[in-house]
């Protein structure tokens, strides 16, 4: 059983119970009518340095919602990388649209945009661009190639805050950037996420499709009950666009908020966090991590690593994994399964959703080699610390963890 000294602190210790307060004054809960949600969205953009922000209940609503803001619809392709969560995908069904996957980096395991290039048919509609761990792909070629073959770009920053390439923030490359609030994630509120655009015609079709479809939803405005005369009418005709239910509550936006007052210091302890445990794999030559090049910035929502020790020193994953648990390290997570060899995808469970436009589509195992090898090997290192000091006692026992396999 933990002792006080070894639990993490809560990060929520800024202004997250005051605002939670005033939203149970103020007894507007929803997104419809409140506005700590708009707020959040103005604040959240400005953060990034974009136009428009829009929030909605969690980060796998805003890459369905981005994808059909794009045109994104049945039998179109969506290119993602092969070493992602499985939600990339299952927005891609939800759009009803063909996920192909293109293989990684197996220095960075981001998406390696020359197998993008490869990827690309005349059914491709749009690339999903993740930033894996908190580390942003190479954008810049990705966004070369989204305007030369005239598709859209989105990014997908679930694990990745004010990160940067050559001195631009991660989320301003794409057409629209996809963020996360789900609990783990830098900023959190439970559950959560964020679209970010300057495009005005996008923000305003993402908030609809996020909103039911009212026609009355714009891009900077996310609440329906504004004006009682009109809403109220038995004549008013409210919904124009095909949408879901998407959208973030007052609850869930307030204390959001109050973490992104504080986004810079929670972003600033995971990449020292990182920096601490990388220092420490210096000693051994297979622990290897996530490659950062140059000009490049990540906020490592995790460590990332590479794993080589089974064939170094005779030491399978398992193994390690376990040893260090067992001297008093947390766990060290394994990478997702790559999506197409998921039970969902490999059998092809997807196709009900839309037998027309799956009728032919089939996914095996060597579609990505690179991304298929590497997932075995990575090894995720929590970064979620909010005490340097708990960081650095898990970071000594790793340390003896790697002597201790010295012999």
């Amino acid at each position: 059983m933990s002792t006080p000294e070894q639990l993490n602190p809560s990060k929520y210790l800024g202004n997250e119970l005051k605002y939670l307060e005033k939203v149970l004054r103020a007894e507007s809960w929803s997104g419809t009518s409140g506005g700590w949600t708009q707020t959040l969205e103005q604040e959240f953009a400005k953060k990034m340095g974009m136009r428009y922000g829009i929030a909605f209940n969690s980060g796998t609503a805003t890459l369905h919602a981005a994808l059909e803001a794009v045109g994104v619809g049945a039998g179109d392709e969506v290119i993602s990388p092969a070493l992602t969560v499985i939600m990339d995908t299952t927005a891609t069904f939800h759009a009803n649209a063909i996920p192909v996957y293109a293989d990684v980096n197996p220095e960075t395991f981001n998406i390696d945009p020359i197998d993008v290039e490869r990827k690309i048919s005349n059914k491709t509609k749009a690339i999903l661009a993740v930033s894996l761990y908190g580390l942003p792909p190479d954008l810049p070629k990705l966004r070369q190639i989204a305007d030369h073959h005239g598709i859209a770009l989105i990014e997908d920053n679930a694990q990745c805050v004010l990160s940067t390439v050559n001195g631009s923030m991660a989320g301003t490359f794409g057409d629209l950037a996809s963020y996360s609030f789900e609990t783990t994630k830098h900023l959190s509120c439970g559950e959560g996420g964020i679209l970010v655009t300057n495009s005005e015609s996008l923000a305003e079709i993402a908030r609809k499709i996020g909103g039911h479809g009212f026609k009355n939803l714009k891009a900077e405005e996310g609440r329906t009950r504004l004006n009682q005369e009109i809403f109220q009418n038995p004549d008013y005709l409210r919904h124009d666009v095909l949408g879901w239910n998407y959208r973030l509550s007052e609850f869930g936006s307030a204390v959001a908020l109050a973490q992104l007052e504080r986004l810079e210091q929670l972003v600033d302890l995971r990449i020292k966090s990182a920096s601490l445990f990388i220092e420490a794999m210096r000693e051994c030559d297979y622990l290897i991590p996530q490659l950062t090049p140059e000009g490049y910035t990540n906020s490592y929502y995790t460590l990332g690593v590479r794993y080589e020790g089974e064939e170094r020193i005779g030491v399978s994953w398992k193994e390690f994994r376990a040893e260090y648990v067992k001297q008093g390290g947390d766990g060290i997570y394994s990478a997702w399964m790559v999506p197409y060899l998921e039970p969902m995808v490999a059998t092809r469970q997807f196709a009900s959703r839309c037998p027309s436009v799956y009728k032919e589509v089939t996914y095996a195992a060597g579609l990505c080699p690179v991304a298929e090898q590497v997932q075995k090997k990575l090894m995720q290192f929590k970064t979620n610390y909010r005490d340097l000091d708990l960081a650095q006692k898990k970071v000594e026992i790793l340390a003896n963890v790697i002597r201790t396999f010295k012999g």
